[in-house]
């Protein structure tokens, strides 16, 4: 009974230290070298330098919404836009990198978890008689099958796994404001392609217009001309007049044909697939509030993808320091093996191995402090773009 009791007990302790060690290492895990990081300080003005006086009552976001083109009214221009996110190519690329931005998070999270590897082998081996100590004498070919599994697990004890994540995911967000930004500028682009498209076509309609009272003009002054009343000067001087009106409207065909064409490559058309009819305006342009700089700041996501930048360059220091750190990884090993095929997946054939590493870099010739200080300066360059870019929208 003693004995028995003694032996409950053994196992009871053995359970306590398999579990405590598990605990002591995830509580140690609990900790994350580097600074936390802080959005940088920003001070903006509560206006702008070239306001009016007197404010609108209406907010910004009442005005302008995501789709912004529709307060313009104009079915054409919303049908341009919405063939801006599906078709222009720079929008295209900004969306691929920011696909592949989410697909690094997913990767820098796999490294929270443990990597399992499995394997099916068959080695066919002889050995020679005349090799060793002069013991083995069996020169015998034998068989020997193998189905091991691997685990390896690299605990994430100083954080540099969560800061890596931290890292990516904050590069993610900034490939996101940089998709938005890229789709936000083709847009505004289109929009003032369009309405300087739709300005050359009310002044072609104005030149047109001039150009056939400058007929008329020349007609009365040719019949002048032959009564005897006018002089030739008259005659030339309506030429001119006529010639000339006809020209800028030529040239204002060519410039509205440009446009044209670059409104097609904003909405990756080929330029001679995309005709836009001639429509002078026929709407006032609607009334917006300036707002203030902080909504302003809110709108731009170039300010957001600055922003999180600087929060990836942050991570990237702890990740950085984390090297300082020695590093803890679990390995363990098991499967079957044996040299016969009919008892290869048996209890007999059952092998397994487990054990820790810890490793510590002591001497690296000051490669990791370079890394620590370049990590720190791609911070501080960050920060300072950061700044830069909020600056330019005041």
């Amino acid at each position: 009974m003693k004995l028995h009791l003694k032996q409950i007990g053994d196992e009871i302790q053995k359970k306590i230290f398999y579990l405590a060690i598990p605990g002591a290492l995830l509580l140690i895990s609990a900790c994350s070298v580097g600074p936390d990081y802080k959005r940088p300080a920003l001070e903006t003005p509560g206006a702008y330098k070239e306001a009016e006086t007197a404010t609108s009552s209406r907010s910004l976001d009442d005005v302008v919404s995501r789709s912004w083109w529709e307060i313009f009214a104009d079915p054409e221009l919303n049908t341009l836009e919405q063939q801006v996110e599906i078709s222009n190519q720079n929008v295209a690329q900004a969306e691929g990198r920011f696909r592949q931005a989410r697909a690094l998070v997913q990767a820098a999270r796999a490294a929270y978890f443990p990597t399992v590897t499995v394997g099916v082998g068959m080695t066919r081996t002889a050995r020679s008689p005349t090799s060793g100590t002069g013991a083995v004498r069996d020169s015998r070919a034998f068989t020997d099958h193998s189905l091991p599994v691997d685990v390896s697990w690299e605990l994430d004890v100083w954080g540099r796994i969560r800061r890596t994540v931290e890292s990516s995911q904050a590069t993610a967000q900034a490939s996101a404001a940089d998709l938005e930004a890229a789709t936000l500028s083709a847009r505004a682009e289109l929009a003032q392609d369009y309405f300087q498209l739709r300005s050359l076509d009310g002044q072609k309609q104005l030149l047109d217009n001039t150009a056939v009272a400058f007929e008329k003009s020349l007609q009365l002054t040719n019949n002048r001309y032959r009564s005897g009343i006018a002089s030739r000067g008259d005659v030339l001087q309506a030429e001119t007049q006529l010639k000339t009106t006809q020209a800028q409207a030529i040239d204002i065909g060519v410039q509205r044909a440009q446009l044209e064409h670059a409104i097609a490559l904003l909405i990756g058309k080929a330029p001679a697939d995309l005709t836009i009819p001639a429509a002078p305006l026929a709407t006032q342009p609607p009334t917006i509030p300036a707002g203030v700089p902080a909504e302003l700041l809110k709108r731009r996501p170039d300010v957001a993808a600055a922003e999180r930048t600087v929060a990836s360059a942050n991570a990237q220091i702890g990740v950085a320091e984390a090297a300082y750190y020695p590093t803890l990884s679990i390995d363990s090993q098991g499967g079957f093996e044996s040299s016969s095929a009919s008892k290869w997946l048996s209890a007999m054939g059952r092998f397994w191995s487990a054990g820790f590493n810890l490793s510590q870099t002591l001497f690296d010739g000051g490669a990791r402090k370079a890394q620590v200080e370049q990590a720190r300066a791609v911070y501080d360059t960050d920060v300072a773009a950061y700044r830069q870019t909020v600056l330019t929208g005041f």
